[in-house]
């Protein structure tokens, strides 16, 4: 028996021994305290499954950072970067090429709107900063609004802009950043009683934010669609039609932030989709091109364009539009467009995630709510229905936790976890039978953390 990539299962675990050594004698891990770390050493992938060091197989519910949208190894990708790399490896940004081209040409035919201008950046965090940057420029204004319970990325203006705790030991509040409340019925600052109420208090909150910081200082708004790490809370109806209004109203850009919600995740090419609300500025990456090579974006609407016709536009980076990157995103688009996988995400969630987990929900009291759209959903664990107490506090973890993670990944599963909450993130490719599979994992993990509550 062979691993997908070729290894024998002693070859496979010879490999993970040793680059598990060198990891731990070399590697500075992100988001960690280095000393302790045991990190899981993978050695192969296919398709919605991942191989560990030992040769255990495990359901990648996950999608590694939420970016395999396309599952692992998809071949017509993995081809499409071997065929660029044996043609053009790598080349500068200033020049124009055929990978780049294409799949800016993709990218603009699916975003909402008149959204066709890409600039293209190494991922997420990049594609933030730039959008901020082009915001500003077009305004000429300071300040960016953006919500708690957000996460934009790990770089400097993009880190400030991020709503949960991984801003608190980089924010020297000289960022000119501004935070807000967003809608979450569920832990509702607003006292609402359901959706609407929710919707119509968080655009209210949104509109004396804006008054008191001064609508002439303010550049744009930036919202994720619907959030992701922070929780998947999908927006209730109005709401970002109304953000959409104010920024209209006071000459702010609305900056849509589609980095891990966008390419098929909820069940459209874009989260936003869902809500036929057109942004001045959209950032992508992960999705699309799965990752598979460091790719992101920023597309653009008319206006801010035009703001660079005839003025430079002062920013830029060696790798925009990466011939590697670009392909492989030609490759992800086009694959997703005729394999039908933004349809399968948004039938697996209608019939299969969203039902499932739901039913989950019924008979197991550490389930508080469920949330997601797509392949993009949310269990949010607690220690009491009644109060609402997470099983683990806001920005840490519990041993009650890890127990259900550790559950988890015994049975084979993996999952994306943060503070109390457990996130289902399959590829948009994974099967009907594959998702079943997944969630009876999951229920018997989940007898865990009901042994956890009150």
């Amino acid at each position: 028996m062979t691993l997908p990539n070729g290894l024998t299962p002693d070859d496979a675990r010879a490999e993970a021994a040793r680059a598990y050594e060198l990891d731990r004698r070399h590697v500075f891990h992100s988001w960690s305290a280095q000393k302790n770390l045991k990190p899981m050493t993978v050695t192969a992938a296919q398709g919605s499954y991942v191989w560990d060091g030992d040769g255990k197989r495990l359901l990648d519910f996950s999608s590694q950072m939420v970016n395999t949208n396309i599952g692992h190894q998809h071949p017509k990708v993995v081809a499409a970067v071997q065929e660029q790399a044996a043609k053009l490896c790598t080349v500068a940004p200033h020049h124009a090429n055929a990978a780049r081209s294409e799949a800016a040409r993709l990218i603009a035919e699916r975003t909402p709107g008149e959204l066709d201008r890409i600039f293209f950046t190494n991922g997420g965090a990049d594609a933030v900063e730039h959008a901020v940057r082009m915001a500003r420029l077009h305004t000429g204004r300071p300040k960016v609004l953006a919500r708690y319970r957000s996460y934009h990325g790990g770089t400097e203006t993009a880190v400030n802009l991020t709503g949960d705790p991984r801003r608190w030991p980089n924010d020297r509040g000289t960022a000119g950043v501004v935070h807000f409340h967003g809608p979450f019925l569920y832990r509702s600052q607003f006292y609402a009683r359901d959706e609407a109420e929710e919707s119509q208090r968080a655009l209210a909150h949104l509109e004396q934010t804006i008054a008191m910081e001064g609508p002439d200082t303010i550049a744009a708004v930036i919202l994720e669609s619907v959030p992701g790490t922070a929780g998947i809370m999908v927006p209730p109806p109005g709401y970002l039609a109304g953000v959409r209004e104010l920024c209209d109203r006071y000459g702010i850009v609305f900056i849509a932030d589609e980095v891990m919600a966008g390419f098929g995740r909820t069940g459209r090419w874009f989260a936003i989709d869902h809500f036929d609300v057109v942004p001045d500025l959209l950032t992508f990456a992960k999705g699309v091109n799965s990752g598979y090579v460091p790719l992101g974006g920023v597309a653009i609407g008319p206006r801010v364009a035009a703001t660079f016709d005839d003025r430079a536009y002062p920013g830029g980076l060696t790798y925009s539009g990466h011939p590697l990157a670009t392909a492989a995103a030609v490759a992800t688009i086009t694959a997703m467009a005729e394999e039908g996988i933004v349809e399968n995400a948004a039938a697996i969630g209608a019939d299969v995630l969203g039902p499932g987990l739901r039913e989950l929900a019924d008979r197991h009291p550490s389930i508080g709510e469920v949330r997601g759209l797509g392949v993009f959903w949310a269990l949010e664990l607690v220690r009491d229905r009644r109060t609402r107490e997470p099983l683990a506090p806001y920005g840490g973890t519990s041993p009650a936790m890890t127990e259900v993670v550790a559950a988890c990944r015994a049975a084979g599963l993996l999952l994306f976890v943060n503070f109390n909450r457990l996130h289902v993130v399959p590829p948009c490719t994974v099967a009907e039978a594959e998702a079943k599979e997944g969630m009876a994992i999951l229920d018997s993990a989940l007898a865990v953390a009901d042994r956890h509550t009150v």
